[in-house]
């Protein structure tokens, strides 16, 4: 296994709007003022990242959005910390295990939900463009079941 904790971080602690740094003040973000930048790469190329909350580099709550285009899939990998994701648009569909099973996923449409706890193996695939949004508690980390799909070896 492979863990990308620290430059994950790094990586979203640079997209941190200065709004959102404070964790102990209000914070609304239209759906229209999301800002969006390209995800660390950790994760594989093709995805956006916007943190609308907290700093997932850093210990305590979070709040960070994802944007997937079609054909985008993040392999195998588990989480240091529970995970609580929930779709805003488009279909993902998400699946517990070690490797990618065509029959073993549940498709999640816009205004589903899914929590899995700390250290559960879990990919999702993307068939459309797709929004889902990461509630957690930081620092927030991947860790991938293979090495091979460590996808900074391609990035």
């Amino acid at each position: 296994m492979k863990r990308f904790g620290l430059p994950l971080g790094v990586a979203i602690a640079a997209l941190v709007p200065l709004g959102a740094v404070a964790q102990d003040q209000h914070v609304a973000v239209q759906a229209g003022a999301v800002k969006w930048a390209a995800a660390p790469p950790a994760l594989p190329k093709g995805a956006q990242l916007a943190v609308l909350y907290g700093d997932p580099g850093k210990e305590g709550p979070f709040v960070i959005r994802l944007k997937f285009p079609a054909g985008y899939k993040v392999p195998p990998h588990s989480h240091p910390s529970d995970e609580n994701v929930t779709v805003i648009s488009g279909l993902i569909q998400l699946a517990m295990g070690d490797k990618i099973e065509p029959k073993q996923r549940d498709a999640l449409a816009a205004g589903g939900y899914v929590h899995m706890p700390k250290g559960t193996h879990h990919y999702g695939l993307v068939f459309q463009p797709t929004v889902v949004q990461v509630n957690g508690t930081g620092p927030f980390a991947i860790t991938y079941v293979n090495a091979a799909d460590d996808p900074r070896k391609t990035n």
